[in-house]
């Protein structure tokens, strides 16, 4: 039994399943990719729902460790 198991997305009330995902996301002024974040995600529009410890780790724990690896992102501007 998932921790997502029975619950429905807020905006279009499809179903939302466990799953692992890869996030962008901009800490300070530098941009990180962050794997693996087990999260909700609904089925029919995408929306992405995180538990609250997830979060907590995404926000605390990043800053304080080592990235695994470094890549060189391209940047565009419209």
């Amino acid at each position: 039994m998932g921790f997502w198991e029975d619950e429905r997305c807020e905006y279009c009330q499809g179903v939302i399943i466990d799953k692992m995902i890869d996030s962008p996301r901009k800490i300070g002024n530098r941009y990180v990719l962050i794997k693996n974040i087990p999260a909700g995600v609904c089925k029919k529009c995408g929306t992405k729902y995180y538990t609250a410890n997830v979060l907590k780790t995404i926000e605390g724990s990043i800053r304080r460790r080592k990235a695994e690896k470094e890549i060189p992102m391209a940047v565009y501007s419209l």
